[in-house]
Parts: C-alpha cells; structure tokens; sequence
C-alpha cells in the first residue's frame, strides 16, 4: 500500500496549483521539467512546493485537493507558510 500525497505549488505568476500524487519528488520535476507536467504549470514554470500533506488513499487525497482548491489565495499563502 502506497501513500498519497496532496500538494500546493507556487507558480512564478504567484498563482497556486493543487494535486495529488504517489512521490512528490517526481511528480515537482516533472512541474518543472518534464513533459508530464500539468498544462497550467507548463506556462508557469518555475514551480515550488509550498505545502504537502500524507493521505492514506487516493480517495482520501483527491477529496482533500478539492477542499484544498477551494480555500482563498490568502488562507492557502497562510497554509504554505506553516511549513
């Protein structure tokens, strides 16, 4: 059993991305480097990760994103910054 992630990367627009993944590591190059990024950090590059969390399932990361995707810019600075 593999854990889930949920992750929030800045842009270099100052724009914010949420996702999900099994290793954070790859899935941040792959933002800033590979053509596997998503198409919204393709245009956005460099991207840094402010805020991951574990979860235990892809379930239970994919309903986290969501709720993540629906804060306000300012909570979601707030959330990168307790890290």
């Amino acid at each position: 059993m593999s854990n889930w992630f949920v992750y929030l990367l800045e842009c270099s627009d100052g724009t914010f991305y949420t996702g999900i993944t099994t290793d954070i590591d790859r899935r941040v190059e792959e933002h800033n480097n590979g053509p596997k990024g998503a198409k919204y950090t393709k245009a956005r590059r460099p991207v840094h990760l402010v805020y991951q969390e574990t979860c235990a399932t892809r379930s239970q990361a994919g309903q986290r994103e969501y709720a993540l995707r629906k804060l306000s810019r300012t909570e979601k600075i707030k959330l990168g910054k307790k890290t």
